[in-house]
């Protein structure tokens, strides 16, 4: 009877450690879908921002607004 008891605590400790695993990966599977989030959500408010510091930027390297430049 006890090696029956054993065996139903070691499956049950083993099936609880499993649970705990697989709530921590949709616990960082929830973190990054909000960063995610956030992400997406900075770039559509500050887009126009970005974009023109990027051109300010290869404007200083001489390749203008985003037409390509010249390599030369």
């Amino acid at each position: 009877m006890t090696k029956i008891n054993n065996w139903l605590i070691e499956k049950y400790v083993g099936l609880k450690q499993r649970q705990e695993e697989a709530q921590g990966l949709a616990e960082y599977g929830l973190i990054l879908a909000l960063i995610a989030v956030v992400a997406v959500a900075a770039l559509i408010v500050l887009g126009d921002e970005i974009s023109s510091v990027l051109d300010e930027i290869g404007d200083a390297f001489g390749q203008g607004g985003g037409d390509g430049g010249d390599a030369t």
